[in-house]
């Protein structure tokens, strides 16, 4: 039977001397990349390439009708953005002041883990919407490959975007916990 002590050694609350802080920084960026808005990324590279001409590109109807299924879940009315925005403003400024102001190590490495993905998370409702303006221009008429070939450079630019995000992030996450273990060798 295991010992308490060791599962709780496992849990421990030092979050930058922690190795699962590590992985799940790492393991958080990964998955963020992996799909935009839900639609896979080989079928977005597949869309790329959808030149303007009679016959439709399978690879654009593809894509279209993955951002049909997807983008219905990314709609938010302005009642449910403003509750959104409001709890967590009022989360992540308690982190930040649990934090920041009172040292707390756990609130720090949670605000450097949760603000870039609430930053990523508005930037993917825009993405849906101008996604949502693509669709519905190809469902009144614009060529499939036109449409195609803007949601996949919309979604391209996206990741990207991503891309680097997650560059930084790592990296001032991981300077701000080195520079946090050389302060507080100790843990406090």
């Amino acid at each position: 039977m295991p010992r308490p002590e060791g599962i709780l050694a496992l849990l421990d609350s030092r979050s930058f001397g922690s190795i699962w802080f590590w992985v799940i920084l790492t393991l958080a960026w990964t998955m963020a990349g992996r799909r935009i808005l839900g639609v896979p990324s080989d079928v977005i590279s597949g869309a790329v390439g959808a030149e303007p001409g009679p016959r439709d590109d399978p690879a654009a109807l593809a894509l279209l009708d993955w951002l049909s299924l997807t983008l219905p879940r990314w709609r938010i009315d302005r009642r449910e953005g403003a509750i959104l925005l409001g709890l967590g403003s009022f989360l992540l400024t308690t982190l930040a002041i649990l934090g920041f102001g009172y040292g707390l190590e756990m609130a720090q490495a949670l605000v450097l883990l949760v603000l870039p993905f609430a930053l990523l998370f508005g930037l993917e409702l825009r993405l849906a919407r101008r996604l949502r303006a693509v669709l519905a221009r190809a469902e009144v008429g614009q060529p499939v490959n036109e449409a195609g070939a803007e949601a996949a450079r919309l979604m391209r630019r996206h990741r990207m975007v991503i891309l680097a995000m997650s560059v930084l992030v790592v990296a001032l996450t991981a300077f701000y916990g080195a520079l946090w273990m050389i302060v507080h060798p100790f843990g406090f």
